[in-house]
């Protein structure tokens, strides 16, 4: 009998990377070695989401797969960021990993750019809900019994209102015209604590809300604006 090949699922912490584990755990197509999820070097929170490196362990250990992070250096460039991911990712080709897993939707540009990535590593790029309407994703996401918190909002598409709301049917029926019900086009990030692939739910408690403004230094150009955050503390967490 042929052995599924072994993955690497690219893991944000958010609802596309839930649901798409969630479906690449149910077909059994792969077998999963590990989560691997980019962080900030100097904040120690998950890349753009913003929550913190506590609670995205605990999500781990709750899923039951080892986490893998990759520190990055803030504003790095293209460039940098590249080597930094390809010199994370080698060790776990040599481990036998030969694809790698994402939770993106329809962003075609951004699939280019991690196919071409894996192709620099004699590696597969996989899309486990590629192209799956998001009403019909986020739709499945709350029925299966998912539950996340809006952890981050960008500026320019939400206001401030959005951020630290429950991802339910209530928050979908806000969203103004126009917005992404899943936010694939980076109008907003979550956080999921609990669902289907989580062995109990991950605790934690609301903290501050807080602004960001990044540099217009950083060559990507969606991080050229603010963005409300809400802090989510461990338990028995102390500013």
């Amino acid at each position: 009998m042929q052995l599924n090949k072994q993955a690497i699922f690219n893991w944000s912490g958010g609802k596309d990377s839930a649901l798409a584990l969630h479906r690449v755990l149910q077909q059994g197509n792969y077998e999963v070695t590990c989560l691997l999820t980019s962080i900030s070097q100097q904040l120690q929170r998950v890349s753009m989401h913003g929550v913190r490196v506590a609670l995205l362990e605990r999500q781990a250990e709750s899923i039951g797969l080892p986490l893998r992070k990759v520190e990055l250096p803030e504003n790095a460039a293209p460039d940098r960021y590249a080597a930094i991911m390809k010199e994370a990712l080698r060790p776990l080709k040599n481990e036998g990993a030969s694809v790698g897993l994402f939770g993106d939707i329809f962003l075609e540009d951004l699939r280019q750019y991690r196919e071409e990535q894996m192709r620099k590593l004699d590696m597969t790029a996989a899309f486990p809900i590629w192209n799956i309407s998001t009403h019909e994703l986020i739709t499945t996401f709350i029925n299966s019994g998912f539950q996340a918190i809006v952890t981050c909002v960008d500026e320019r598409k939400l206001d401030k209102s959005f951020v630290g709301r429950k991802l339910d049917q209530s928050f979908l029926n806000d969203l103004p015209q126009g917005i992404d019900p899943c936010g694939e086009n980076g109008e907003y990030h979550s956080f999921v604590f609990d669902g289907p692939i989580f062995a109990y739910p991950v605790a934690f408690e609301k903290g501050k809300v807080f602004y960001r403004q990044f540099s217009e230094e950083n060559t990507a150009s969606q991080l050229n604006n603010g963005f409300w955050y809400c802090d989510l503390l461990p338990e028995q967490f102390q500013y």
